[in-house]
Formats: structure tokens, C-alpha cells, sequence
């Protein structure tokens, strides 16, 4: 399934698979925010040492599925695929876009 995303999301979604933290970076605002597993990253310095711990622990990719527009944040259903127990599942990835960048961003199960 193609899902059509906005710009700074498939960059984010391409960077993750192909484990480019540069890439990562350029997809936030500099005080963008991530919300996963129980905390909050804040800062671009911040994401980028999330990115690279999730990548290590989980050797995971993402596939979106699905997307939907919803007070003011884009929502992408996601199939994450890794070194986890229950791989793969689908999580919701809710992104709120500022200026082209990604302001904020909660992986939800």
C-alpha cells in the first residue's frame, strides 16, 4: 500500500530505515520533541542518542500503513518490525509539523 505523507515525516520514516541520524536531525525543529516508551526526548542532540539507542536495541524498521489528519496532527499507522518480542506491530506515530519541521512526535501502541 502507498501511503502519501507529508515531506518531513517520509524523511523521518526513511531515515529510520535506513539508520541516517543526519538525516534524522534535518527532519525535527531544534527543540522537537519525541515521547516513546515511557519518555520524553527533548532537543535535537537528544533524538538523535534516542534514534541511535532504539537502533541498537531493536534493529527495527517501520512501515506506514496508513494515514490520517486529526486536530492538528497527522497520525501514521505504523508496522515496526525488529529484535523485539511480538515483532512486528503496529503503532501509532503522531506527529505534529511546525514550519516544515517536526515539532513533536508520540509512538503510541
Amino acid at each position: 500500500m502507498s501511503v502519501h505523507l507529508p515531506k518531513p515525516i517520509e524523511r523521518f520514516l526513511s531515515s529510520e530505515n535506513a539508520l541516517d541520524p543526519g538525516v534524522l536531525a534535518a527532519c525535527f525543529a531544534p527543540d522537537g520533541i519525541v515521547r516513546d516508551e515511557g519518555r520524553t526526548r527533548e532537543g535535537l542532540e537528544d533524538i538523535v542518542a534516542w534514534r541511535r539507542e532504539t537502533a541498537d536495541k531493536y534493529q527495527h524498521t517501520f512501515e506506514p500503513l496508513a494515514v490520517v489528519e486529526r486536530d492538528g496532527k497527522t497520525i501514521v499507522a505504523t508496522k515496526v518490525s525488529g529484535s523485539f518480542p511480538g515483532s512486528p506491530i503496529t503503532l501509532d506515530f503522531v506527529f505534529r509539523l511546525e514550519n516544515g519541521k517536526i515539532a513533536s512526535l508520540d509512538i503510541q501502541s
